[in-house]
């Protein structure tokens, strides 16, 4: 049995299209009007632009990231919507599995189009659909292409097809991140709980250990696995000598997945406190932000004889810091060059030393004890908190001020946005010069045209039906046979 859906150039039926927007959440209306940002810079240069963002969404106060430090906190480059897992809470849209993969001409267009609008050093995430479906020789030039253009690639995988061969390849191509997504919404075979799911995280983290890469992993926060937080915080903290990023993804109701809105538990304040509970410390996650502080939350542990401790115990003094050290770029691959740079910094500036050296001396004295056990080994371990919105309750001002951007063909978009309304970019086709003459690429069939397609036609079968596609498919199959 195949399941058809016709859609027209602009899009498929959206996400935020099948609820009714909460009271004070943006309309459908003005969703469906929302826009890419224009490719073009115009008069004000990226760090400005982010910093007026800021200003008109109230987010611009000390500890700000945005507009000081970088221009975006990251932009996601999707160069496949193929996945090999299944997820109960998935972003991607229901036409996902049906669609071929953007040529390499396009993406290229794209990476370069990021670079023009957000400048150098702007970390670039290479996504999905998991990347690593795409043809290998095509994603090693996909990440020499990002590094080229003078930013950050950085791999989202969920790691089944991520090699240790293929990690050293990208590396030496110029991948400076690897984000393993691993949680209990993946609904992998033999594993029940975030517990068991460690021994798949242990098996990636020796995939990396040693290459020039920094460590990230991935966890969806939902009903069936907030209560386990405390205990997963625990295993990173522990494995923090090659782990160097958590990220806690709140479940939102977006995208193909089957799983409905999140539980009144699970909220960016709960959150934080299941990962204080894990860490046993009372990390700060106010004293920095990135964007809108509904979205994102942010804390900094250092890691002494597997014990976790606040960098940011001091938020007056971290933002003074953080303001002036806004110019350098941290390696996190290579915390040794970060440690140099900085110094060299302070060197040119010796008015900060009496504070700086004082900072430090408070700090080591809070940690003296593991310190001396771990014998001066020292780690650090960032952990953030991203706070997605569903697709039916979108707010402007957080979209005005997004942290989180999704390169289009017309732009760059904020995920949430991109999320709640995805086919209207994906089932569009994508306009490309070839022999000199502009034709049109069909994402459904992969091939190019001569006009513009229309109507746009996604035929799922098993294969290709993922979440609420495969719920539809099964009830007609059953409805079928029982006819």
């Amino acid at each position: 049995m195949i399941l058809v859906r016709e859609a027209p150039v602009g899009g498929s039926e959206s996400t935020a299209g099948r609820c009714a927007a909460p009271p004070r959440s943006m309309t459908r209306e003005e969703i469906a009007a929302l826009e890419p940002r224009p490719p073009e810079i115009g008069a004000q240069l990226p760090l400005a632009r982010a910093r007026s963002s800021m200003q008109q969404a109230g987010q611009w106060r000390p500890g700000q990231q945005m507009g000081r430090r970088w221009a975006v906190g990251c932009v996601a480059l999707e160069i496949t919507q193929r996945c090999n897992l299944d997820c109960t809470l998935c972003y991607l849209s229901e036409s996902s599995e049906a669609l071929k993969d953007i040529p390499l001409a396009e993406v290229f267009r794209r990476i370069d189009m990021i670079a023009a609008h957000y400048g150098p050093n702007t970390d670039v995430q290479v996504t999905g659909g998991d990347p690593t479906l795409r043809r290998r020789d095509e994603l090693v030039a996909i990440v020499r292409r990002v590094r080229e253009r003078g930013m950050r690639p950085a791999l989202f995988t969920n790691g089944i097809l991520a090699t240790r061969d293929l990690l050293a390849e990208l590396a030496a191509a110029g991948l400076v991140d690897v984000a393993f997504h691993v949680d209990m919404t993946q609904e992998r075979k033999g594993y029940a709980s975030e517990a068991a799911l460690n021994a798949l995280r242990r098996e990636y983290i020796e995939r990396a250990r040693g290459l020039p890469l920094a460590v990230i992993f991935n966890t969806t926060v939902f009903d069936g696995n907030f209560h386990q937080l405390p205990a997963l915080v625990e295993f990173f903290v522990t494995h923090s000598e090659v782990v160097k990023f958590a990220s806690f993804q709140l479940q939102a109701e977006t995208g193909r997945g089957v799983l409905a809105a999140r539980g009144f538990e699970i909220g960016v304040d709960s959150v934080a406190g299941q990962i204080r509970a894990g860490a046993r410390a009372p990390l700060n996650f106010d004293a920095l932000s990135t964007g809108h502080a509904s979205c994102n939350r942010y804390a900094l542990a250092l890691v002494a004889h597997g014990r976790a401790h606040d960098l940011l115990a001091e938020p007056a003094f971290v933002q003074r810091i953080a303001a002036e050290l806004a110019e350098l770029q941290f390696d996190r691959a290579h915390p040794l060059r970060t440690l140099r740079a900085i110094s060299a910094w302070v060197l040119r500036r010796p008015r900060v030393l009496p504070a700086g050296a004082g900072w430090i001396a408070r700090l080591a004295w809070r940690m003296k004890a593991d310190l001396l056990r771990s014998r001066g080994r020292v780690h650090k371990l960032s952990l953030f908190i991203h706070n997605f919105m569903d697709a039916c309750n979108l707010e402007h001002q957080r979209i005005e001020a997004c942290a989180f951007m999704v390169a289009t063909g017309d732009g760059p978009l904020s995920m949430c946005v991109h999320n709640a309304k995805r086919d209207a970019y994906l089932l569009k086709p994508v306009p490309i010069v070839t022999g000199g003459a502009l034709r049109y690429w069909n994402p459904v069939s992969g091939e190019f045209e001569g006009s513009m397609p229309r109507p746009v036609r996604v035929a799922h079968s098993r294969k290709t039906a993922r979440g609420r596609a495969k719920v539809d498919l099964d009830h007609a199959r059953a409805r079928a046979k029982a006819a």
